[in-house]
């Protein structure tokens, strides 16, 4: 395809890619390095301790959550934003926002087509009634599920994410615990997870940050049910750390009870082999096929029943899954055919270059 100068603004809370919590840092950055790597002129909108093989524009030093000082996340990516639109659009064909309902007025003014991928959950009336407001814009999904509350919005399409194969060693034989990764909060359900464990009669290993929000919940709820011995709490990992405990899993536990738009450590549990048992709720049926490379539970009975059947999911199908569906090569691919759409129309499809999109040394700018 024509190569093309596309700027990627991401959101300054993590670092790209972060340094251990931050789902959206990691797409970001997994999907600028294969668009650099494939010949695109790429500007990447981010920290200043971002990695990087595209030109960096830094709005803040480092990542927002760890900077360890006062910060308006709003205030921020306002200038972010503003650094893109009114300072630099000129040297973009297309603009690519991560930022969703802030982007939209600068987006509906601007002469260059941005894409906007929405990374959180879409069930709120506010948010309805405003993406309705700015329906001429180009709205990207991350999985089907996640559209449902906004069906009426013309979708530019759905990617799910995707990342690189060698970042992900399959493991063919697990340890005998089970794993959480991921947040402490009410609508991840930890508590539920240890309560799967305990029922079960099987270790769990619960690796996840705690904001500042979900502390009480925390103290509250969670730390008196990880008293029991079948119970360890390893705090928040780092890549290395994390690929190791999803590796030698027998299984993920994701008890979620909310709208999940996609959840990246399902498709993380799967590179490294690893089933994963999940409640059937947001984008859990898209990504995980029941009996085939996991468990799509309904109830508490539902999870403790799929622990103990866990031995008939075939690993090495689990690593196939990812490797089908969830790599960075189908995920950029999936961008590169929305730019192009939104460039040259239905030339596009005429030419047939690019499979259909998803349905189911750096130079250092920094703002003063």
């Amino acid at each position: 395809m024509e190569k093309l100068r596309i700027a990627q603004i991401a959101p300054l809370i993590e670092r790209v890619p972060p340094e251990k919590y931050g789902g959206t840092e990691r797409v970001v950055y997994h999907l600028t390095e294969e668009l650099v790597r494939r010949g695109h002129n790429v500007t990447l909108f981010a920290t200043g301790d971002s990695l990087t093989s595209a030109r960096l524009v830094a709005l803040v030093d480092k990542g927002l959550r760890l900077g360890g000082r006062e910060f308006s996340c709003f205030h921020c990516s306002m200038s972010e934003l503003t650094r893109a639109y009114q300072e630099m659009s000129g040297a973009f064909d297309v603009i690519h926002s991560h930022l969703e309902y802030m982007t939209f007025p600068f987006a509906a003014s601007s002469r260059i087509p941005t894409v906007m991928t929405f990374h959180g959950r879409l069930d709120n009336p506010d948010i309805v009634r405003l993406m309705q407001q700015y329906r001429q814009l180009h709205f990207v999904s991350i999985s089907n599920a996640q559209r449902l509350p906004v069906f009426d919005v013309p979708w530019a399409g759905t990617v799910y994410h995707g990342y690189p194969l060698a970042d992900f060693s399959f493991q063919p034989d697990a340890g005998d615990y089970f794993a959480y990764l991921g947040r402490i909060s009410p609508e991840k359900a930890p508590d539920e997870a240890i309560r799967i464990a305990i029922d079960a009669d099987v270790p769990l290993r619960i690796a996840a940050k705690i904001d500042p929000v979900d502390q009480g919940y925390f103290n509250e709820v969670v730390r008196p049910l990880m008293t029991h011995p079948l119970i360890e709490y390893v705090g928040e990992l780092g890549e290395h750390d994390k690929l190791e405990l999803l590796q030698h899993a027998r299984g993920l536990l994701n008890p979620i009870n909310w709208p999940e738009p996609f959840g990246l450590v399902m498709i993380e549990a799967l590179a490294c082999g690893t089933p994963v048992i999940v409640r059937a709720c947001g984008s859990a049926p898209e990504i995980i096929t029941h009996g085939r490379d996991g468990f799509v539970c309904h109830d508490h009975k539902g999870f403790v029943e799929a622990v103990h059947r866990i031995g008939e999911i075939d690993r090495a199908r689990c690593r196939k899954t990812f490797e089908s569906r969830f790599t960075v090569a189908h995920m950029v691919a999936g961008y590169e055919r929305i730019y192009e759409r939104l460039l040259y129309g239905d030339q596009v499809r005429r030419t047939g270059v690019f499979p259909p999109v998803l349905e189911k040394g750096v130079d250092r700018v920094t703002l003063r």
